[in-house]
């Protein structure tokens, strides 16, 4: 098995802990009271997402082809 690298977003919830998004594997969401646990159920929830596709037959999306920018906006009240 080949190593595969994804970027994932952390954002903290009001109620505490963190919501994890992985945006190359679409609806893979998990969710961990600490960046730490967090972090571990990402590895998780990513392993599981791939294994689902390998048993569908379908393809293992990558970031080869993935930009990123971050963009600012101004919101007037």
């Amino acid at each position: 098995m080949k190593p595969l690298t994804y970027r994932i977003l952390l954002r903290k919830e009001p109620e505490g802990g963190y919501t994890v998004i992985i945006p190359s594997l679409p609806g893979c969401v998990t969710y961990g009271d600490s960046i730490d646990e967090a972090i571990e159920m990402a590895k998780e929830a990513i392993e599981l997402y791939i294994n689902s596709l390998k048993e569908h037959g379908e393809e293992i999306p990558t970031e080869r082809e993935m930009l990123e920018y971050t963009l600012t906006v101004e919101v007037h009240a």
